[in-house]
């Protein structure tokens, strides 16, 4: 069980969007989606929808929950939710149980 970043919600892993911090070579900070819960750092989770997205942006819940900079682009992220829910609709669905 995590804790969505934008929606406080308790839910289980496997309908979560679990996303990371990467440093650019320019030093800038990007927050990546990361749907194989592989990549090494800390992790912050989302519900997979776009409200939740504008909600985290809103409120600088990346950067609070990543420990980065509030000036990091979480842009990828969107454009992944934007991907997911376009190519398949359940699972963008999903969070609404």
């Amino acid at each position: 069980m995590r804790t969505c970043i934008a929606t406080r919600q308790v839910l289980p892993e496997k309908v979560l969007l679990r996303c990371v911090a990467s440093h650019r070579p320019d030093g800038t900070v990007v927050i990546l989606p990361d749907p194989r819960r592989r990549s090494p750092g800390r992790g912050a989770w989302i519900s997979p929808t776009v409200d939740a997205w504008e909600t985290a942006v809103s409120r600088r819940a990346f950067s609070r929950a990543l420990r980065v900079p509030a000036d990091a682009d979480p842009g990828p992220v969107r454009d992944y939710i934007g991907h997911i829910g376009r190519d398949h609709p359940r699972q963008a669905e999903r969070t609404e149980h």
